[in-house]
Protein backbone atom coordinates (compact mmCIF):
# COMPACT_ATOMS: atom_id res chain seq x y z
CA UNK A 1 0.00 0.00 0.00
CA UNK A 2 1.56 3.43 -1.03
CA UNK A 3 1.89 5.82 1.80
CA UNK A 4 0.59 9.50 1.95
CA UNK A 5 2.92 12.01 1.91
CA UNK A 6 0.84 14.23 3.85
CA UNK A 7 0.52 11.25 6.83
CA UNK A 8 4.27 11.34 6.83
CA UNK A 9 4.08 14.71 7.01
CA UNK A 10 2.22 14.99 10.43
CA UNK A 11 3.73 12.11 11.54
CA UNK A 12 6.92 14.15 11.50
CA UNK A 13 5.62 16.95 13.10
CA UNK A 14 3.43 15.47 15.66
CA UNK A 15 5.32 12.58 17.03
CA UNK A 16 8.65 12.38 15.56
CA UNK A 17 10.39 16.05 15.73
CA UNK A 18 8.84 16.68 19.09
CA UNK A 19 10.02 13.93 21.12
CA UNK A 20 13.83 14.59 19.32
CA UNK A 21 13.56 18.57 20.23
CA UNK A 22 12.13 18.22 23.22
CA UNK A 23 15.50 17.61 25.01
CA UNK A 24 16.63 21.18 23.66
CA UNK A 25 14.51 22.71 26.72
CA UNK A 26 15.14 20.19 29.10
CA UNK A 27 16.75 21.67 32.27
CA UNK A 28 18.53 18.60 32.27
CA UNK A 29 20.75 19.39 29.29
CA UNK A 30 22.34 22.39 30.73
CA UNK A 31 23.04 20.92 34.22
CA UNK A 32 24.85 17.72 31.95
CA UNK A 33 26.77 20.29 30.45
CA UNK A 34 27.37 22.66 33.34
CA UNK A 35 29.10 20.04 34.92
CA UNK A 36 31.61 19.71 32.21
CA UNK A 37 32.26 23.46 32.12
CA UNK A 38 30.02 24.88 29.35
CA UNK A 39 27.15 26.95 30.71
CA UNK A 40 26.02 29.34 27.94
CA UNK A 41 22.92 28.34 26.66
CA UNK A 42 24.20 28.62 23.38
CA UNK A 43 27.67 26.56 23.49
CA UNK A 44 25.30 23.65 25.41
CA UNK A 45 22.72 23.66 22.19
CA UNK A 46 25.83 24.18 19.41
CA UNK A 47 28.02 21.56 21.11
CA UNK A 48 25.37 18.75 21.69
CA UNK A 49 23.89 19.37 17.91
CA UNK A 50 27.42 19.21 16.24
CA UNK A 51 29.09 16.73 18.59
CA UNK A 52 27.96 14.09 15.90
CA UNK A 53 29.96 15.64 13.56
CA UNK A 54 33.26 15.78 15.50
CA UNK A 55 35.10 18.92 16.86
CA UNK A 56 34.64 20.98 13.39
CA UNK A 57 34.59 24.48 13.42
CA UNK A 58 31.74 27.14 12.38
CA UNK A 59 31.87 27.62 9.05
CA UNK A 60 31.28 23.78 8.59
CA UNK A 61 28.33 24.05 11.82
CA UNK A 62 26.76 27.40 10.18
CA UNK A 63 26.69 25.45 6.61
CA UNK A 64 25.05 22.40 8.21
CA UNK A 65 22.81 24.34 10.39
CA UNK A 66 21.61 26.83 7.84
CA UNK A 67 19.58 29.09 9.90
CA UNK A 68 21.87 30.15 12.87
CA UNK A 69 23.69 33.66 12.40
CA UNK A 70 27.50 32.55 11.83
CA UNK A 71 29.24 35.11 14.13
CA UNK A 72 27.29 33.28 17.26
CA UNK A 73 28.49 30.23 15.65
CA UNK A 74 31.78 31.01 15.51
CA UNK A 75 31.59 32.62 18.87
CA UNK A 76 31.27 29.23 20.28
CA UNK A 77 32.98 27.16 17.82
CA UNK A 78 35.34 25.77 17.74
CA UNK A 79 36.55 26.86 21.07
CA UNK A 80 33.98 24.72 23.25
CA UNK A 81 36.09 21.96 22.19
CA UNK A 82 39.05 23.25 24.19
CA UNK A 83 36.48 22.31 27.08
CA UNK A 84 34.94 19.28 26.45
CA UNK A 85 35.73 16.42 23.54
CA UNK A 86 33.09 15.95 21.17
CA UNK A 87 32.52 12.47 22.82
CA UNK A 88 31.98 13.84 26.15
CA UNK A 89 29.00 15.74 24.70
CA UNK A 90 27.11 13.01 23.14
CA UNK A 91 27.33 11.12 26.65
CA UNK A 92 26.34 14.63 28.36
CA UNK A 93 23.48 14.87 25.67
CA UNK A 94 22.23 10.98 26.36
CA UNK A 95 22.05 11.14 29.96
CA UNK A 96 19.85 14.73 29.77
CA UNK A 97 17.56 12.44 27.24
CA UNK A 98 17.27 9.51 29.31
CA UNK A 99 16.43 12.02 32.73
CA UNK A 100 14.38 14.14 30.46
CA UNK A 101 12.49 11.14 29.03
CA UNK A 102 11.62 9.59 32.38
CA UNK A 103 10.53 12.98 33.79
CA UNK A 104 8.43 13.93 30.86
CA UNK A 105 6.95 10.13 30.72
CA UNK A 106 6.90 8.61 33.67
CA UNK A 107 8.51 6.00 34.94
CA UNK A 108 5.57 3.39 33.96
CA UNK A 109 5.40 4.61 30.28
CA UNK A 110 8.84 4.60 29.63
CA UNK A 111 8.84 0.85 30.76
CA UNK A 112 5.68 -0.10 28.34
CA UNK A 113 5.57 -2.24 25.78
CA UNK A 114 4.06 0.64 23.76
CA UNK A 115 7.08 2.48 24.50
CA UNK A 116 9.17 -0.14 23.05
CA UNK A 117 6.72 -0.85 19.57
CA UNK A 118 7.13 2.78 18.83
CA UNK A 119 10.55 2.59 19.32
CA UNK A 120 11.24 -0.60 16.66
CA UNK A 121 8.70 1.53 14.39
CA UNK A 122 11.29 4.08 14.32
CA UNK A 123 14.07 2.16 13.67
CA UNK A 124 12.59 0.25 10.85
CA UNK A 125 11.57 3.89 9.66
CA UNK A 126 15.46 4.91 9.53
CA UNK A 127 15.96 1.68 7.33
CA UNK A 128 15.03 3.88 4.67
CA UNK A 129 16.89 6.43 5.27
CA UNK A 130 19.92 7.56 2.31
CA UNK A 131 23.34 8.96 3.87
CA UNK A 132 24.27 11.22 0.51
CA UNK A 133 23.96 15.07 1.04
CA UNK A 134 22.37 14.45 4.19
CA UNK A 135 25.22 15.39 6.54
CA UNK A 136 23.20 15.66 10.06
CA UNK A 137 21.30 12.68 9.46
CA UNK A 138 25.02 10.59 7.97
CA UNK A 139 26.61 12.05 11.53
CA UNK A 140 24.26 10.80 13.61
CA UNK A 141 23.91 7.64 11.79
CA UNK A 142 27.63 6.91 12.70
CA UNK A 143 26.73 6.44 16.49
CA UNK A 144 25.99 3.45 18.60
CA UNK A 145 22.33 2.52 19.10
CA UNK A 146 21.11 2.92 22.60
CA UNK A 147 19.59 -0.43 24.16
CA UNK A 148 17.15 0.65 26.39
CA UNK A 149 13.68 1.47 24.04
CA UNK A 150 13.61 5.01 25.46
CA UNK A 151 16.83 5.87 24.73
CA UNK A 152 16.51 4.04 21.23
CA UNK A 153 12.94 5.67 20.35
CA UNK A 154 14.87 8.86 21.01
CA UNK A 155 17.85 8.39 18.70
CA UNK A 156 15.37 7.06 15.79
CA UNK A 157 13.67 10.38 16.11
CA UNK A 158 17.18 11.66 15.64
CA UNK A 159 17.82 9.79 12.24
CA UNK A 160 14.70 10.95 11.25
CA UNK A 161 14.51 14.30 12.44
CA UNK A 162 18.14 14.84 10.91
CA UNK A 163 17.03 13.32 7.53
CA UNK A 164 14.20 15.43 6.81
CA UNK A 165 15.97 18.59 7.91
CA UNK A 166 18.62 17.75 5.49
CA UNK A 167 16.55 17.20 2.81
CA UNK A 168 14.80 20.94 3.78
CA UNK A 169 17.59 22.77 3.35
CA UNK A 170 17.95 21.78 -0.18
CA UNK A 171 14.57 22.62 -0.31
CA UNK A 172 15.14 25.85 0.81
CA UNK A 173 17.71 26.65 -1.62
CA UNK A 174 15.53 25.64 -4.71
CA UNK A 175 13.41 27.85 -2.86
CA UNK A 176 15.49 30.90 -3.21
CA UNK A 177 15.00 31.62 0.85
CA UNK A 178 18.20 32.58 2.40
CA UNK A 179 18.67 32.01 6.38
CA UNK A 180 16.98 34.65 7.99
CA UNK A 181 13.74 34.36 5.42
CA UNK A 182 13.37 31.00 5.95
CA UNK A 183 13.12 31.82 9.63
CA UNK A 184 10.82 34.96 9.15
CA UNK A 185 8.42 33.10 6.34
CA UNK A 186 8.18 30.42 8.70
CA UNK A 187 7.26 32.03 11.79
CA UNK A 188 4.90 34.12 9.29
CA UNK A 189 3.21 30.84 9.03
CA UNK A 190 2.30 30.76 12.58
CA UNK A 191 4.09 27.39 13.21
CA UNK A 192 7.67 28.46 13.12
CA UNK A 193 9.59 29.45 16.19
CA UNK A 194 8.38 33.44 17.73
CA UNK A 195 11.00 35.95 16.92
CA UNK A 196 12.16 35.99 21.05
CA UNK A 197 13.47 32.28 20.46
CA UNK A 198 14.98 33.16 17.32
CA UNK A 199 17.22 35.83 18.27
CA UNK A 200 17.81 34.33 21.51
CA UNK A 201 18.64 30.89 20.01
CA UNK A 202 19.51 31.70 16.26
CA UNK A 203 21.17 35.16 17.37
CA UNK A 204 19.43 37.24 14.68
CA UNK A 205 19.43 40.69 15.42
CA UNK A 206 15.82 42.52 15.21
CA UNK A 207 17.20 44.07 12.32
CA UNK A 208 17.88 41.33 10.77
CA UNK A 209 14.48 40.14 10.93
CA UNK A 210 12.85 43.15 9.64
CA UNK A 211 15.42 43.20 6.54
CA UNK A 212 14.60 39.91 5.71
CA UNK A 213 10.50 40.59 5.95
CA UNK A 214 11.44 43.61 3.91
CA UNK A 215 12.75 41.33 1.08
CA UNK A 216 10.07 38.88 1.41
CA UNK A 217 7.15 41.78 0.99
CA UNK A 218 9.06 42.95 -1.94
CA UNK A 219 9.31 39.20 -3.32
CA UNK A 220 5.35 39.52 -2.70
CA UNK A 221 5.36 36.53 -0.05
CA UNK A 222 4.64 38.81 3.07
CA UNK A 223 1.90 41.50 2.80
CA UNK A 224 2.23 44.87 4.55
CA UNK A 225 1.29 43.42 7.94
CA UNK A 226 4.07 40.45 7.91
CA UNK A 227 1.54 38.14 7.13
CA UNK A 228 2.06 35.31 4.10
CA UNK A 229 0.03 36.65 0.58
CA UNK A 230 -1.57 33.95 -1.29
CA UNK A 231 1.99 33.45 -3.36
CA UNK A 232 3.87 33.49 0.74
CA UNK A 233 1.50 30.46 1.38
CA UNK A 234 2.08 28.93 -2.00
CA UNK A 235 5.43 29.22 -1.53
CA UNK A 236 5.67 27.89 1.88
CA UNK A 237 3.22 24.68 0.82
CA UNK A 238 5.63 23.96 -2.18
CA UNK A 239 8.78 24.27 0.17
CA UNK A 240 7.05 21.44 2.74
CA UNK A 241 5.91 19.44 -0.61
CA UNK A 242 9.01 18.79 -2.25
CA UNK A 243 10.95 18.08 1.45
CA UNK A 244 8.18 15.56 1.91
CA UNK A 245 9.25 13.90 -1.51
CA UNK A 246 12.87 13.90 -0.03
CA UNK A 247 12.15 12.51 2.87
CA UNK A 248 9.65 10.01 1.61
CA UNK A 249 12.02 6.79 1.90
CA UNK A 250 12.14 6.18 5.15
CA UNK A 251 8.00 6.18 5.58
CA UNK A 252 7.66 4.10 2.27
CA UNK A 253 10.42 1.61 3.65
CA UNK A 254 7.86 1.38 7.20
CA UNK A 255 4.89 1.34 5.11
CA UNK A 256 1.09 2.77 5.83
CA UNK A 257 0.43 0.27 8.39
CA UNK A 258 3.63 0.92 10.51
CA UNK A 259 2.90 4.62 9.75
CA UNK A 260 -0.36 4.73 11.27
CA UNK A 261 0.56 2.95 14.11
CA UNK A 262 3.88 5.05 14.88
CA UNK A 263 1.58 7.91 14.13
CA UNK A 264 -0.95 6.76 16.67
CA UNK A 265 1.76 5.75 19.45
CA UNK A 266 4.37 8.47 19.23
CA UNK A 267 1.92 10.64 18.82
CA UNK A 268 0.36 9.45 22.36
CA UNK A 269 3.78 10.07 23.96
CA UNK A 270 4.38 13.59 22.36
CA UNK A 271 1.11 14.70 24.18
CA UNK A 272 2.35 13.11 27.32
CA UNK A 273 5.28 15.10 27.18
CA UNK A 274 4.01 18.55 26.22
CA UNK A 275 1.47 18.28 29.06
CA UNK A 276 4.28 17.49 31.38
CA UNK A 277 5.99 21.26 30.17
CA UNK A 278 8.61 19.90 27.26
CA UNK A 279 8.57 23.20 25.73
CA UNK A 280 8.03 27.32 26.63
CA UNK A 281 4.79 28.33 26.35
CA UNK A 282 6.01 31.35 23.84
CA UNK A 283 8.06 28.93 21.53
CA UNK A 284 5.97 29.27 18.62
CA UNK A 285 4.27 32.13 17.08
CA UNK A 286 4.27 35.44 15.99
CA UNK A 287 5.05 37.80 18.77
Amino acid sequence: MTISLLDARRCWHTAINPLHSAVYFSPDLGKEFAGLGITDPVAVNLAHRSAAMGAVGAGAVTATFYNYRHELVARHLPAVWQTITPEQALAARLRAVDSTLRRLLGQEAVESPELAETADLAMRATEGCTRHARTLYAAHADLPVPEEPHLRLWHATTLLREHRGDGHLAALLLAGLDPVEALVSHTATGRGMSPKWLKAIRGWEQSDLDAAAERLRARGILDADGELTDEGKAVREALEADTDRLDAAPYEHLGAAGLARLAELGGGFVMRAIGAGAFPGDLLGKA
